[in-house]
């Protein structure tokens, strides 16, 4: 955790400007990791017990367009 508490300290401070440049790169990097770890989980099969009750739904005519 000192890592932790040591970006904490130093986020803190950041001036404005800065901050609001590492809000939007962390942003991105955080984007890229959720997308990364949502192929992994799917290559996995882990959604499929989510996705095959909307895929049965929608092949008996349940689903709609939105």
């Amino acid at each position: 955790m000192d890592k932790v508490n040591d970006l904490e300290q130093r986020v803190q401070a950041l001036s404005d400007d800065e901050l609001a440049a590492f809000r939007r790169r962390f942003a991105e990097f955080d984007g890229k990791m959720w997308d990364r770890q949502f192929e992994v989980d799917v290559k996995a099969g882990k959604l499929n017990v989510r996705a095959e009750p909307a895929r049965q739904a929608h092949a008996a005519g349940k689903s709609s367009k939105f």
